[in-house]
């Protein structure tokens, strides 16, 4: 089948509207070929480098990160792929798991702004559409410092053939009208930018936070099945997001916490 064009990122234009005085974002940079974003700002971190809001484009990721270790790739220009470094010295480190959530609201709403779209948040950190998976969020402690890199990635153009996972789905193939890759950049950006500046200032999730994300989640309220760390599975009502980030889990015959997890949404009677 053919393939739609699949233009550059114009990084004059994103740092033109992301930098300088008024802009919420200290550098933007655009590499056109790299293992993985995170890797690449972790390791400017472990150099001295201040990393703090310093965004990370790259035209083609070869390595990307995804939880547990597992990798991804999609072809050139297919995705936006990008980290961002976020000093969070000032907030608790145990309001630290809600940056991943805070950055799937703001992808979501920036689809919803670009696109029309409407996408579902599936906890902890995969941004899907039905049944598919549009995106996943990845966030990484530069230790010893206070200071995190979360990365992300968007399928854009990625046809079903290029999908390196028959359930990943991208916004072409969902017949999204608008899927210029600059534009979802700034749109990201800044939707992103405003959340951190909401979870700085809370010290963790605020109230907006918290209910604009179960707006957006697929997961709270639905019956799930959670496969832990060590072989342990629970199952139950997922009924809510803590303080930290977790999510509680009414199995009937109490609630269950869970920090790190593959969770499934069960089918009725399924």
């Amino acid at each position: 089948m053919s393939l739609a064009p699949r233009p550059p990122l114009d990084v004059t234009a994103l740092r033109n509207g992301l930098t300088g005085p008024n802009g919420p974002w200290r550098a933007v940079d655009v590499v056109e070929d790299t293992g993985s974003t995170n890797a690449d700002l972790l390791a400017r971190a472990a150099a001295g480098e201040n990393i703090d809001g310093a965004v990370l484009l790259a035209e083609h990721q070869t390595a990307g990160r995804g939880r547990h270790g597992r990798q991804w790739s999609a072809p050139a220009r297919s995705q936006l792929a990008l980290s961002v470094g976020v000093a969070a010295d000032t907030v608790p480190t145990s309001g630290w798991g809600w940056l991943t959530l805070a950055t799937g609201v703001a992808v979501a709403d920036a689809i919803a702004e670009c696109s029309g779209l409407q996408v579902g948040l599936k906890w902890p950190n995969d941004v899907i559409a039905g049944d598919g998976k549009l995106a996943g969020i990845l966030a990484e402690v530069a230790a010893p410092q206070q200071l995190i890199v979360v990365g992300l990635g968007v399928n854009v153009t990625m046809t079903a053939e290029e999908a390196p996972d028959p359930a990943a789905v991208s916004l072409a193939m969902l017949g999204a009208s608008v899927v210029d890759r600059n534009t979802l950049a700034d749109k990201v950006l800044r939707h992103l930018a405003v959340r951190i500046a909401g979870w700085r200032a809370a010290g963790g999730a605020d109230d907006a936070l918290v209910s604009d994300y179960r707006r957006h989640s697929c997961t709270l309220g639905a019956q799930v099945r959670a496969d832990m760390p060590g072989d342990q599975r629970v199952e139950g009502l997922a009924e809510a997001i803590d303080d930290t980030g977790r999510l509680v889990i009414n199995t009937g015959d109490g609630t269950v916490t869970v920090s790190a997890g593959d969770v499934t949404r069960l089918r009725p009677n399924g």
